[in-house]
């Protein structure tokens, strides 16, 4: 686990590693809330960027034997 701190400014750098990870680049939107006592940040994507990411997934669900 990384730790960061937090400036003057209440500006924090994101580790190299985890900017890697997601493929975040500068410029790009993160949103920011408080959950559960601790900060969640969620990168902004734009909906026609996210065309097929969902390729490829299994889409096959068992279902309880009372369900079918």
């Amino acid at each position: 686990m990384q730790t960061v701190i937090i400036s003057p400014k209440y500006q924090i750098v994101i580790p190299k590693e985890i900017r890697e990870a997601l493929h975040l680049l500068p410029g790009e939107e993160l949103q920011v809330f408080s959950y559960q006592n601790r900060l969640e940040f969620v990168p902004v994507k734009d909906i026609k960027k996210m065309r097929g990411f969902l390729k490829g997934m299994d889409t096959v669900l068992k279902r309880d034997k009372d369900r079918t």
